[in-house]
């Protein structure tokens, strides 16, 4: 569990610090750093199941907001054809914005639902 959360804590950081040049830096540079924090403390044998379910729960609603938004995850899906979204690193078109978007936050809820899990596991 140390490397899981050593390996997503350097991971989330890079993603914060790749978000400098993206239009919403002031949303994703903390979302990813939040997350970050939490696997640093995690690898250090800290766990704050309150903090996991708080990023969850706000990091889902975000996400279901994105699925079903105009230009969102659906649009990309029925009427864009799921479209490659990693051609290029411009997301030229709004729905690969939120495409990838929904996905840097399915990676979070993710981790931070494992962690949530193996602390409460641990008590």
């Amino acid at each position: 569990m140390k490397i899981f959360n050593l390996i997503f804590c350097i991971l989330f950081t890079a993603s914060a610090a790749l978000q400098y040049n993206d239009p919403d830096p002031y949303l994703w540079i903390p979302v990813y750093m939040y997350s970050a924090l939490l696997c640093w403390f995690a690898f250090r044998n800290r766990f704050f199941p309150k903090a996991y379910l708080a990023g969850i729960f706000i990091y889902s609603g975000y996400a279901i907001y994105l699925f079903f938004a105009k230009d969102g995850v659906l649009d990309w899906i029925t009427k864009h054809h799921a479209e490659n979204i990693a051609a290029t690193m411009q997301a030229e078109k709004p729905w690969i914005e939120d495409a990838r978007e929904f996905f840097g936050l399915v990676i979070l809820i993710i981790v931070l639902m494992i962690n949530f899990f193996y602390s409460w596991k641990r008590k």
